[in-house]
């Protein structure tokens, strides 16, 4: 535990020091936030402020997943990580300060969302903010741990940077983050089940808009915690501190692994669960509530 904290430390002013990681991590959500709110919640249409919000957040917390398996890569590949060996230290406190480090950066940037909504979007209410402490908590190790896997099982930053693009693109666009889930086909809305993104979007949504009940909220934290312990145990044992060590392709049959708890509970809500309908009537409440002459947000 100390070697995690000391890991921690070292790991927060690296990243402070890094211009990137203000731009990519600050700047960037706030660019997210006035712009979704400047298209969308225009007019008598502010009521979809929170909604918006939790999108934002969403993509605030997802950024730990691209963040971190370039970051990894990035040691691994100029003999950071080598150095960090030498300590010793092992790769279960590594990994572990990673995911840490990146909580305490990423909560900053949530609060100043919060704040800008308060101050400048005149928002009085945020939902359940407890529970969006809980899924941006939960939600945060997750993709982190889901990151360090990527970086684990690429052998080059070239080889990172493609993998990463690909399954970003499937949690930005299937999740509900971008493009309201309610907005696709039933048949996309299943697929989306079993995507991570999409316990996490819509938890956010639903919780900043006091749609969230609390089974919703367990189940959010339920599947996104199975997908951390899994993850992380994955990322452990796949490991690398130097550049040379390639991993073995029979390895990358690991990854499976971190899927299958979202694999269970997107199978659970196909055959029994209510998870759709409620996405869909919590946005068609939000229509109703915006009054004659309104539009819906198309993002």
């Amino acid at each position: 535990m100390r070697n995690t904290w000391i890991l921690t430390k070292v790991r927060l002013r690296l990243a402070m020091r890094n211009r990137a990681f203000f731009f990519f991590s600050l700047l960037m959500p706030m660019i997210f936030l006035f712009s979704f709110v400047t298209l969308v919640a225009r007019g008598n249409n502010r009521q979809w402020i929170p909604y918006i919000l939790g999108s934002v957040m969403t993509m605030t917390v997802m950024g730990s997943f691209w963040g971190l398996s370039v970051q990894l890569v990035t040691f691994r590949e100029q003999g950071i990580l080598r150095r960090f060996r030498l300590a010793p230290v092992g790769a279960g406190p590594m990994l572990a300060s990673s995911i840490i480090s990146n909580y305490f950066l990423v909560i900053p940037v949530i609060v100043i969302e919060l704040l800008v909504c308060r101050f400048a979007f005149h928002v009085l209410s945020f939902g359940n903010l407890w529970a969006l402490f809980a899924l941006v908590t939960v939600g945060s190790a997750t993709f982190a741990s889901l990151g360090l896997i990527v970086a684990s099982v690429t052998n080059t930053m070239q080889e990172t940077q493609m993998i990463n693009n690909l399954i970003w693109m499937g949690f930005i666009f299937l999740s509900g983050a971008t493009v309201p889930l309610a907005k696709f086909p039933a048949w996309v809305q299943h697929v989306s089940l079993f995507i991570p993104a999409q316990y996490l979007a819509t938890g956010l949504q639903s919780a900043a808009t006091k749609f969230a009940t609390r089974y919703e909220v367990f189940e959010d934290v339920a599947a996104m915690g199975l997908g951390l312990v899994v993850a992380f145990e994955v990322s452990r044992q796949l490991f690398r501190w130097e550049p040379e060590a390639k991993v073995p392709r029979r390895a990358k049959l690991w990854v499976l692994a971190a899927l299958v708890p979202f694999l269970a509970f997107g199978t659970w809500e196909s055959v029994k669960g209510t998870r759709l309908n409620h996405v869909n009537q919590n946005f068609q409440t939000l229509i109703d509530r915006m009054g004659p002459g309104q539009t819906p947000p198309a993002r």
